[in-house]
């Protein structure tokens, strides 16, 4: 019998560490990204770093624990993502690849309009682009393969390009080689491989942490010895939060954690764009963004998510999906999901929202 794609896909718990990484990622962006935000509306204000700028003669400690720490890790989720679709489509849709390539059409476009209309620091067009140039051509190929790639392109991105928006296909790689080897699934059955995986990359990354505060004090952000101190040590830094994360996970802080973090990365797509408009919003109310501080910084971000938190919460009392990702999930479908929450027994047989 012919696979039907306008059958619902088959049921799937969804895996909650995955909607609170995603969550504590989603929040390090926000903090990363106020000041690139707000500077498309002040006439002198930095328009490329997140808190205290490279070179500028210091360093600030929130510079070195945010400024791109989190979007590796939002880079990693879309591959484990990606890949989990990957599975779903296979197993309702006769032609499953033309399911991937409206998923990242339609993502182009948030992420055009974003671009465009509100910010030309947008990552989604990123990522659509990544994903139809990379992602896609990878399901392909064998895991092994995939594995290899991603080592290659990270290692590349590294020493040849500098890293940061350059790492974005190698960490796509890796999530979905993560995903295809069975890792991902297996997430939250440990504590003390992440513990112990989070104590060998931070003794790894206090050293890389070090190198770059030195170039960037001395104002050395051109040299080689800086265009790789900083990649590695947001891989580094990047990947104790993930562990962090995970051990946290298996301790009794875990309902805390989901509580707070997993309402936000539910609606991911939906709360990184309108935490744009917020931001935009503050910075024409304030008129002063350029001389925002990393405490403003982290009072506006923290005020923003808290918002974001509260409607995210309210909103999936009632309704599967946020509103951006049931859209999303309608157009990669070509079939209308069911948005509200009817009742127990239905969520029980609700479609997986894995890789909404």
């Amino acid at each position: 019998m012919p696979l039907d794609s306008s059958a619902p896909p088959p049921a799937r718990s969804r895996l909650v560490a995955l909607d609170v990484v995603r969550g504590v990622a989603l929040c390090g962006i926000l903090v990363a990204n106020v000041i690139p935000i707000s500077a498309t509306v002040a006439s002198e204000a930095p328009v490329t770093s997140a808190l205290s700028a490279p070179g500028s003669g210091g360093t600030d400690w929130l510079h070195l624990l945010v400024d791109q720490r989190f979007f590796p890790i939002f880079s990693l989720l879309f591959g484990i993502g990606f890949s989990l679709l990957v599975e779903s489509a296979a197993a309702r849709a006769g032609r499953p690849r033309l399911v991937l390539l409206r998923r990242l059409l339609v993502l182009l476009a948030l992420g055009l309009a974003h671009l465009l209309l509100l910010w030309p620091g947008d990552i989604l067009t990123v990522y659509a682009v990544v994903g139809l140039l990379v992602l896609l051509p990878s399901t392909w190929l064998p895991r092994w393969a995939v594995a290899g790639l991603a080592t290659v392109c990270l290692v590349a991105a590294i020493g040849l390009l500098g890293g940061q928006y350059a790492l974005v296909p190698g960490l796509f790689l890796l999530g979905s080689a993560l995903t295809r080897y069975g890792v991902t699934r297996r997430i939250e059955d440990s504590t003390r491989v992440p513990a112990l995986l989070a104590l060998l990359l931070a003794a790894a990354a206090v050293p890389v942490l070090a190198a770059q505060a030195s170039f960037e004090r001395t104002g050395e952000v051109d040299t080689t010895g800086f265009r790789i101190a900083f990649p590695v040590a947001g891989l580094l830094v990047a990947g104790v939060y993930v562990c962090l994360v995970l051990v946290l996970l298996r301790t009794p802080a875990r309902p805390v954690l989901r509580a707070v973090f997993a309402p936000l990365g539910r609606m991911a797509l939906t709360n990184y764009l309108g935490a744009t408009v917020l931001v935009l919003v503050v910075a024409h109310v304030d008129g002063e963004p350029g001389r925002w501080s990393s405490a403003t910084v982290l009072g506006i971000a923290g005020a923003v998510l808290t918002a974001q938190w509260l409607c995210s919460a309210l909103w999936l009392r009632h309704f599967r999906y946020g509103p951006l990702e049931w859209a999303w999930r309608w157009a990669t479908w070509l079939r209308r999901p069911p948005l509200r929450v009817a009742g127990e027994a239905d969520a029980r047989r609700a479609p997986s929202t894995l890789v909404a």
